[in-house]
């Protein structure tokens, strides 16, 4: 396994600590070795010492000095430039020394995106992706393009040199435990899928949200904004495992064509008046004084969508998507809200405090599982209450039960499942969706940008879109499921 942009912070902090987690589990091939490739000048000792203190600061395991010792065996570091054939070439015959042999290879690329197909290219050209009897295979970090068209030349650039299959385009969401676990949800438990429809579901709610700010990214942030920070991947990712028809098997292109059937669904926003009647945009207080930050900046913080999917099963059923910094608190959730009941049966008086049936997935951080329903009051006549059913993973599997999202997709690039990966269509697909919106609001008719406090739950404007439908925005907690208007 090589991994470009070695000396930087993802490794530090997410793959290494992935990577050692696994090995210490007995999961990593006996035989792999993992190379650094990065601009730093580091020996192999100061490499190692460079990940160990990574280790003390991000690992969330306690880990023995002999157990450390056996997995930093497995590490080497090689400087080089990503521009540089020369390189390509030394590390080529670095590889080829290790080996001793024919061997499979992971590239992994952790690196800024403006260098991806320089690195795919110059791989190419060394002829360090051809596969005789032995995979390669590479892994490609987010964001992958900033708008349909980048995505596409950077697809065509990258299709010149690799197979489609030979690409794993990660979006780490994907490899959190319980956003694959919406799909056990749902298609485990066959009382919730038959419901899982237009004819019980009013709507549905997607939450993710950050209570920090941009903090030491700013020049990057004020460039990207939340749309393409958050929506373009993660929001749709979830947003096509709640609304996807079941795949055929549970395989990498079966799961893959469903989630792309359903973002082909999604109605475009792509209209000035659909921009104002559908989508909110807002900064957050004090985010112009922000380090980096342009002055007159309108890049948005928060963005709240109104989407619907044109098929059979979800046709009508409004999809509420948000996401902001410096928001109330940290939470990502997906609330479906059943429909109430055609007709009162109990007497009026009785029904004035019933609320609808509501499912609420944590996805984090008190990662589980919440259902509300009604229930009869004790000692009255038909009075009723909403009542709480709580799953928690903490509480049925262990504080520590769930690893870290890049653990499991690192497994899976390494055994050659592709299931938590996109392909190229879908991220053409999501990027399909998002350009048309970022492409009026940068009109000069467009909505102006709103300002929220930092701290809220966002503009009242997010609250305003949701009160014309009668709804209001949901967050649930430990406690109880809650309005944030």
């Amino acid at each position: 396994m090589v991994i470009f942009g070695a000396s930087g912070d993802l490794t530090a902090r997410k793959l290494i600590p992935s990577l050692f987690n696994s090995c210490r589990k007995q999961r990593l091939p006996e035989d792999i070795n993992i190379i650094g490739f990065g601009g730093s000048p580091l020996t192999d000792e100061e490499f190692k010492n460079h990940l160990l203190e990574g280790l003390a600061k991000y690992a969330a395991f306690r880990f023995t000095k002999e157990q450390w010792q056996f997995f930093s065996r497995r590490l080497s570091y090689l400087q080089g430039s990503y521009a540089d054939l020369e390189s390509f070439k030394k590390l080529d015959t670095a590889l080829k020394k290790i080996e001793g042999g024919p061997a499979n290879r992971l590239f992994y690329l952790a690196t800024p995106p403006t260098v991806f197909a320089n690195i795919i290219d110059l791989l190419g050209e060394t002829r360090q992706l051809e596969e005789n009897n032995f995979w390669r295979r590479v892994v490609i970090e987010k964001p992958f393009g900033t708008d349909l068209a980048s995505a596409k030349e950077l697809n065509q650039k990258i299709h010149r040199v690799l197979d489609e299959d030979q690409i794993y385009r990660i979006d780490h969401y994907l490899g959190k435990e319980t956003v694959q676990n919406i799909l056990v949800i749902r298609f485990a438990n066959t009382i919730f899928e038959p419901l899982w429809n237009r004819n019980y579901v009013d709507h549905v709610q997607i939450t993710v949200a950050e209570s920090v700010g941009v903090e030491h990214r700013g020049g990057y942030y004020d460039n990207v904004g939340v749309l393409r920070d958050m929506v373009q991947n993660h929001l749709l990712q979830l947003l096509s495992l709640v609304a996807m028809e079941p795949p055929a098997s549970y395989t990498g292109n079966a799961l893959r064509n469903e989630k792309v059937k359903v973002l082909s669904a999604v109605q475009p926003i792509n209209s000035l008046q659909a921009v104002v009647n559908h989508t909110i945009r807002a900064q957050y207080q004090g985010y112009l004084d922000e380090p980096n930050i342009d002055p007159a900046s309108t890049t948005p913080t928060y963005t709240a969508l109104r989407l619907f999917i044109n098929n059979w099963r979800w046709q009508g059923v409004p999809f509420y998507l948000r996401s902001g910094k410096k928001l109330a608190e940290k939470s990502t959730q997906i609330i479906v809200q059943f429909k109430e009941p055609p007709m009162p049966m109990f007497p009026l008086s009785s029904c004035q405090n019933c609320t609808p049936n509501t499912l609420v997935l944590y996805l984090q951080p008190d990662e589980g599982i919440h259902l509300r329903f009604e229930a009869k009051v004790p000692d009255t006549v038909a009075e009723t209450s909403s009542v709480d059913m709580e799953f928690h993973y903490a509480d049925s599997f262990g504080p520590s039960a769930i690893p870290e999202a890049y653990e499991r997709l690192l497994l899976d690039a390494l055994q050659g499942d592709t299931s938590l990966f996109t392909r190229a269509d879908e991220v053409e697909t999501t990027w399909g969706l998002i350009d048309p919106i970022l492409n009026i609001w940068e009109q000069d008719q467009a909505p102006p940008v709103s300002i929220y406090p930092s701290g809220s739950w966002g503009p009242e404007e997010a609250n305003r879109m949701l009160q014309q439908d009668h709804r209001d925005w949901l967050i649930g907690s430990k406690e109880h499921i809650r309005h944030t208007t």
